[in-house]
């Protein structure tokens, strides 16, 4: 009988959220799995690490035998110690998610749940990021599990190219109006941030984040479409930021 892969499952929006819960419910059909998530939501934290506390990692058992670690840092420390620490050889895949909320376009560079799979690619283990566009902290991921299904057996299948891994996107629609899966590529978008500033009884100013979601983007090919036509976006996202296409024009400056 052959070998079920190791499945490591990490998320941003810690342990107990209902999205990393059905992405282990989804993960235990395919192989045995090891969660180490965060022990509370680390949204937005990006690919930070923690260097200035000390991390604790604690064993627990919240609805099954599976290994469960509950992590006092980020995502990206969730990936470290997981590796390092507790599964003793690289996984065969790490998946991350389910997120509560898109992290199509340029939210892909805030993302915890990216950035956990990011780290993974650069230890060398094949990895996927999931999000539902649905930031409700009840929301319904069943029409998820078939697609998360074929994306994860197609990588553990083929794997993926030397410093890749992939950014999935879900569409928040019932599963007989998905359309299919689309490969994409990151749409050019953006943040338009505002800052709600207000004073606080001591006199103290203080500021809330705000702002909107600008598409500048029309192509029929990028993640933001698909979404918005009714496809699963899958983009695969690269954790090498040099601009190669700039490096001749910048070879042409005089730099003596």
């Amino acid at each position: 009988m052959p070998k079920r892969p190791l499945i490591l499952i990490t998320n941003d929006d810690g342990i107990t959220a209902p999205g990393i819960r059905m992405l282990i419910s989804v993960m235990q059909t395919i192989g045995e799995i090891v969660v180490v998530a965060p022990d509370s939501p680390q949204s937005g934290k990006g690919h930070a690490i923690t260097i200035d506390s000390t991390l604790h990692l604690e064993k627990i058992n919240i609805d099954g035998n599976q290994q469960e670690y509950s992590c006092s840092g980020t995502p990206a420390d969730c990936v470290k110690l997981a590796v390092r620490e507790i599964l003793g050889r690289k996984p065969d895949i790490c998946v991350s998610g389910i997120n509560h909320g898109s992290n199509s376009s340029i939210n892909v560079i805030y993302s915890g749940t990216m950035s956990a799979a990011l780290e993974a690619g650069i230890e060398g283990i094949p990895a996927i990021g999931f999000s539902l566009l649905d930031y409700n902290w009840n929301a319904n991921f069943d029409h998820c599990t078939s697609f998360i299904k074929i994306i994860t057996k197609q990588v553990l299948e083929h794997g993926l190219p030397d410093g890749v891994v992939l950014n999935v996107n879900l569409p928040n629609l019932e599963k007989d109006k998905i359309k299919g899966i689309k490969i994409c590529r990151q749409a050019r978008a953006n943040w338009v941030e505002e800052f709600d500033k207000r004073t606080n009884p001591m006199g103290r100013e203080y500021y809330w984040l705000a702002g909107k979601f600008v598409n500048m983007d029309n192509g029929e090919d990028t993640d933001e479409w698909a979404l918005e036509n009714g496809y699963v976006s899958v983009v695969p996202v690269q954790f090498d930021l040099t601009a190669h296409h700039a490096i001749q024009n910048l070879n042409t400056w005089n730099l003596k």
